[in-house]
Parts: C-alpha cells; sequence; structure tokens
C-alpha cells in the first residue's frame, strides 16, 4: 500500500512539473544553442526598452505645410498626448522639405543637454538626426515617403516598466537551416507595403532558398549593409503571429554561396508594440506556404 501511495505521489509530481513548464519540456536543441537563442531573446528584449526601443513612443502626427502648433492642449496642431510637458510648446515651421522648430518664450526645450529656440530639424533619415527634449519627452523629425512628421517618446511610458518580454514558440534547432543564395544580377526591383499604405520600391540582391519538408520556398532580401533583412509572412501569419509579418536578419552568404536561416530569430514589427510605428509589411512574394513555429508570437494588438 505504502508503494502505491509513493508510485501515485510520483506521478502527480511529473504531471505538475511537466504542466507548468510545457514549452521547457518542447525545446529541441543543444545546450549551447537554448542559451544562444536564450541570450538572444534577452538581447531582444534590452533593444525594445532602450530610449532608442520601440516600447517608449506615445505619439506621432503628420505636418501640414506652413505653421504647426505643438504641445499638450488639444487646439495644438501637433497634440502631444502627455500631461508632462506645457499646453503650448512651440511651432513647426514646415516649408520645402525644411521643418524648423521655435521654442516659446519661458519654454525650456533641449537639445544634447543645451537649451534650443530656433533650430532647422534633422530627420531620422540622417546620421545626424536631431533628437529634442523636455523632461522625460522626447521628440524628432521622421520622414516616410513624402510625408514629414514628428514622433514622440516618453522614456517613462508604462509600457516600458510593464514590459515581460514575448510569447514564443519553443526553442526548436530543426528550425535553423542552411539556405542558398540567388544572387539577382542586376539587383531585382522589388515593390514592399507600409502600414501607411504607401509602396515603397527597393533593390532585392537576390532570394535566400530554402527547403523544408520536401518543398522549396524563395525569400527576397533587401540588402542591410553587412546582413540581409527578410520580411516575410507565412501560415501563422494573423494566428499565432503578427498578422503584419515578422522580420528576420541573416548573414551574407559564405564563399560557397550558403546562409544560416535561423527562424528561431524571427521577430515583431515595431507595429505590435505601438501604433505610431511605420512598419513595413511583406512584398507578396514573401508570403511563404508554410507553417513557421518558429520565433515570437504576436503580441498585443498593433495596428
Amino acid at each position: 500500500m505504502l508503494r502505491l501511495k509513493l508510485v501515485v505521489i510520483s506521478l502527480i509530481s511529473t504531471f505538475l512539473i511537466c504542466s507548468c513548464n510545457p514549452e521547457k519540456i518542447e525545446e529541441k536543441g543543444s545546450p549551447e544553442y537554448i542559451q544562444e537563442i536564450n541570450n538572444w531573446d534577452q538581447k531582444r528584449i534590452e533593444r525594445l526598452k532602450a530610449p532608442d526601443g520601440w516600447l517608449n513612443l506615445v505619439g506621432r502626427s503628420w505636418l501640414k505645410p506652413g505653421i504647426n502648433k505643438f504641445g499638450s492642449a488639444k487646439d495644438n496642431d501637433v497634440i502631444v498626448e502627455s500631461d508632462k510637458v506645457p499646453a503650448y510648446i512651440g511651432e513647426f515651421i514646415f516649408k520645402d522639405s525644411v521643418v524648423i522648430m521655435k521654442v516659446y518664450d519661458g519654454i525650456r526645450v533641449l537639445l544634447n543637454g543645451k537649451p534650443v529656440k530656433e533650430i532647422i530639424m534633422i530627420d531620422d533619415q540622417k546620421k545626424d538626426m536631431t533628437v529634442f527634449e523636455y523632461g522625460t519627452v522626447r521628440w524628432n523629425l521622421i520622414i516616410r515617403g513624402d510625408k514629414y512628421g514628428i514622433r514622440f517618446r516618453d522614456l517613462d511610458a508604462p509600457l516600458v516598466k510593464n514590459f515581460k518580454g514575448i510569447e514564443r514558440f519553443p526553442i526548436n534547432e530543426d528550425w535553423k537551416l542552411t539556405a542558398r543564395f540567388e544572387e539577382y544580377n542586376p539587383p531585382k526591383k522589388i515593390f514592399v507595403p507600409n502600414v501607411l499604405g504607401q509602396i515603397e520600391e527597393e533593390l532585392s540582391p537576390g532570394a535566400v532558398v530554402f527547403e523544408k519538408d520536401g518543398d522549396t520556398f524563395r525569400i527576397d532580401a533587401i540588402d542591410e549593409g553587412e546582413r540581409l533583412f527578410l520580411i516575410i509572412a507565412d501560415e501563422t501569419s494573423g494566428e499565432e503571429t503578427y498578422g503584419g509579418g515578422r522580420f528576420l536578419y541573416v548573414d551574407k552568404p559564405d564563399s560557397t554561396g550558403k546562409i544560416i536561416l535561423d527562424f528561431n530569430k524571427a521577430y515583431n514589427p515595431p507595429c505590435v508594440f505601438t501604433k505610431y510605428a511605420t512598419c513595413p509589411l511583406p512584398p507578396e512574394q514573401n508570403y511563404l506556404k508554410l507553417k513557421i513555429t518558429a520565433g515570437e508570437k504576436n503580441y498585443g494588438e498593433g495596428h
């Protein structure tokens, strides 16, 4: 009778352990590889929570030609949705692709720690972008196609403080694949839509080609300097994962044309976290008829 009770207790304990950690039980890969992905995920969280990460966005407004008054008051042209800034801060003057910011008297806006009163803003397409601050609130000029806008951040935003991470599929080394690179010579024009309804023309240097479950798949890549940028959708999109697809970076091919394609590092676009981002969407040819059960799952509502 005692032996039977011990067996029952052992079975119950095993069941409880499995129930509490189902994903841990399902992980597949060498200890070194699992640690590599966990480290990658931790760095991803740190990047999201950084001052220039995606979790602290609190506003984005497109400018109209001429004067755009800004501040927290509702009668401004550009409304800062925060009680941490004055009702009226100043004006953005938009004319002929140039945006000048004027700050009202008595308002202390800083650039690199020094007060500014009137300045030409440098946009986010340039290395020396100007970022202005008032308390914990930051803002800068962004350009998206023919649209000029102001993006606001709050370094003390609730999402930054409350963020616990992103649900992921169980790590599975089977989704770390060896692909081949098929070069386009000359590079091929591809059309990349975004959440604003715009379509950007990009040059693709080639396709990342891989095989899975006996089928062959192609992903048109975008050259990002030292690496290739992939924007993909698959049969999990809109269900387990974000409907607007996921992103993935890969190293450029080695001397034999091989590429390591690790879907455990597929991650969400910033639009998953905030409505103030302007994310690219997968080009039509990058919709894969494959269920990729690896990488990040959906988070929140996004766009």
